[in-house]
């Protein structure tokens, strides 16, 4: 055979031989490429359920504002019938309603002499708005948190209402929180009809006792207005975002305390 023809021959094996390595390259390219979509479809997959089943469970925070409210104006027919039917009105007591101007150094010291120390944990707790939501003390973590314990027929509460709402209203909802525990173990007519009054912003928490109160009839504190040494309303605490008290007092205050220690517990 000579140089053309042998060099004819190898041509025709090289062209023949090409197609396969081609191939053979092309194959192990798809399976890399497999590999990869097969891990790209695995992670859409698992976040598509991650978001499908709502992903880890956390603990019920309040409402918003703008919900807290609308939950007021959409509360079912028979909280509305409820509420009326406490007979809710305005309770007011001579001399209150004027602390409330003062500067901060015009606050007393707190009567009940069994509050929780300064510095101790908040005891956690789960309760319920007249509506039913839930709201975890522990859901609010890493927030300062203005604690109010109340009575609907309580002149010195119904003062402050309009002071703490005003309060709530100017700070970042954010870094700070407000939350109210009814602490006469009160129906939930009575604690709505106050709330829808006062139109508060932050929620009101029912606290039930050994025996309900009503506007009309003092009832007996429940279990978390005891484990909080309530004797004297309103009374008050902050926490910081750690959950520890901060500062707590009794009776009404100024609202620049109360600034001043919210403030304070949210800065550390």
């Amino acid at each position: 055979m000579g140089k053309a023809s042998r060099g004819k021959r190898q041509r025709r094996e090289t062209a023949a031989a090409a197609p396969a390595r081609a191939s053979t390259s092309g194959r192990a390219l798809w399976a890399a490429g497999g590999g990869v979509s097969a891990a790209l479809i695995a992670l859409v997959v698992a976040l598509v359920m991650i978001n499908w089943s709502g992903g880890p469970s956390e603990p019920k925070g309040p409402l918003p504002e703008a919900d807290q409210a609308a939950a007021d104006d959409n509360a079912p027919a028979s909280l509305v019938s409820a509420a009326t039917k406490s007979g809710f009105y305005l309770a007011s007591e001579p001399g209150t309603g004027t602390i409330e101007s003062k500067p901060a150094s015009a606050a007393q010291a707190p009567r009940s002499t069994i509050l929780l120390d300064e510095g101790a944990s908040a005891p956690d707790f789960t309760l319920r708005t007249p509506q039913g939501e839930e709201l975890q003390l522990s859901a609010l973590r890493w927030k300062a948190v203005l604690l109010e314990f109340f009575a609907t027929w309580c002149g010195l509460c119904n003062a402050e209402a309009p002071h703490l709402k005003r309060l709530a209203n100017s700070l970042p909802a954010d870094k700070y929180a407000f939350v109210s525990i009814n602490a006469d173990g009160e129906d939930a007519g009575s604690v709505f009809a106050y709330h829808r009054y006062h139109r508060l912003g932050f929620p009101a928490l029912l606290d039930p006792g050994t025996r309900a109160g009503t506007f009309r009839k003092p009832g007996i504190p429940g279990p978390v207005s005891q484990q909080y040494g309530m004797k004297s309303l309103p009374t008050f605490y902050v926490i910081d975002p750690h959950g520890n008290v901060s500062w707590r007092s009794d009776g009404e205050q100024p609202d620049a305390k109360l600034r001043e220690e919210l403030e304070r517990a949210a800065a550390r």
